[in-house]
């Protein structure tokens, strides 16, 4: 047994069961690490980085982490609460004045109304959820329709035009009434660029990724780091429609704080060892200890949650999910363990109560779900002492 407390054969059964899911294309490449008291215990990678021309994964590979981008984005604006830039109280339209007039979509017996807001959507809602966004992904609405037909996705919108747009539709519920998982993070993007001055992406890099070493994360990808860019299948191996992730060759305007950046393990590693020391690692200290608290806290309390997103077993903080008991979910883990995944196929989850850190990532939207919950059952298998 190594110094960082895993069982070496619970790591092989880990591996042996990345193998079967690469073998039985399930997934067409992986890159997993967990690391321990500060050691890196496990990292391995199988399958292709890119299937359709059969190039290796490698430990190295870059991913397009999705909305793993979120945590970033999350901690980027705590950073400014702290320089009294600003605070979690602040109305949204204090920097985005055009949310001045928002208001509720309302269905009602077969007509749409709209309706004023009882109160302001605060940077508190939108970090976690709560402001009355949507994603347009979710069951058919007269508000979701209209966020489809405005293509809030679209590459070619700065974040100002994205967040203009998405000012200009109705909101999916009253500010601080319900949480829905949304765009909230992009159009906290956005508020960090008008508090900043900077392009978000400029921005991230000079408080969170340059500081922290993170040398391979971005919106973009230099042409050194394109060939190392993960794939997925050409087509998804249940229904066979299109793989339709976005090509990290072409340049885009938007900088989603919501889903845009691509990173590898170990970028992303060191920012989850930061969480994980408190907002510090190694001389560099990003957050104070009690903020990192807060954001990984159950910051909804009684507030209801909509979609099956948020497991049972979870809450959610400033940024993550928050495990907030053992009893009631599928997964195992500690209270108080936190994270978050991505569409395209990464996640990662820090444990306190184990000084625990683990990352999984590929490139596999549609079969994600069942590769992260049996991911996190063999990482806590192996834990040893």
């Amino acid at each position: 047994m190594s110094t960082s407390g895993l069982n070496p054969h619970a790591l092989e059964r880990l591996t042996a069961a990345l193998e079967r899911l690469v073998d039985a294309r399930r997934l067409p490449g992986v890159v997993a690490m967990i690391s321990r008291r500060g050691q890196v215990g496990y990292l391995e990678s199988r399958g292709r980085q890119d299937p359709q021309r059969g190039t290796p994964m490698g430990v190295d590979a870059v991913f397009r982490i999705h909305s793993m981008t979120k945590p970033i984005v999350s901690v980027a604006t705590m950073m400014l609460v702290e320089q009294g830039q600003l605070q979690l109280s602040d109305p949204v339209a204090l920097y985005l004045p055009v949310f001045s007039s928002a208001r509720v979509g309302v269905e009602r017996d077969g007509r749409f109304e709209l309706a004023s807001v009882k109160r302001p959507m605060t940077i508190h809602d939108l970090l976690r959820h709560t402001a009355g966004f949507t994603y347009e992904f979710y069951a058919p609405s007269a508000v979701r329709r209209r966020y489809i037909a405005a293509r809030l996705s679209a590459r070619e919108r700065t974040n100002a035009e994205q967040v203009d747009a998405l000012a200009s539709l109705p909101l999916m519920h009253e500010p601080g009434a319900v949480w829905e998982y949304s765009r909230a993070t992009d159009v906290l993007g956005r508020v960090l660029e008008v508090v900043s001055g900077q392009p978000l992406g400029a921005h991230l890099q000079a408080a969170v990724l340059a500081p922290l070493a993170m040398r391979e994360t971005g919106f973009e990808l230099s042409l050194a780091l394109l060939p190392r860019a993960a794939e997925p299948f050409a087509r998804d191996p249940d229904t066979d429609a299109p793989s339709t992730l976005f090509d990290v060759h072409a340049p885009a305007a938007l900088q989603s704080g919501g889903g845009g950046l691509l990173s590898t393990v170990a970028d992303y590693a060191r920012f989850a060892q930061m969480l994980l020391n408190g907002g510090r690692l190694g001389d560099v200290r990003l957050l104070g200890r009690k903020t990192v608290e807060a954001m990984t806290a159950d910051q909804l309390l009684s507030i209801p949650r909509t979609a099956d997103v948020l497991p049972p077993d979870h809450s959610f903080g400033l940024g993550f999910a928050v495990k907030t008991q053992l009893g009631g979910g599928v997964e195992p883990g500690s209270v108080g363990s936190y994270g978050w995944s991505g569409s395209a196929g990464t996640a990662f989850f820090v444990d306190p109560q184990e000084s625990l850190v683990a990352i999984l990532m590929t490139q596999a939207p549609g079969q994600f779900d069942e590769v992260r919950e049996l991911f996190r059952q063999l990482v806590y298998a192996a834990i040893d002492d």
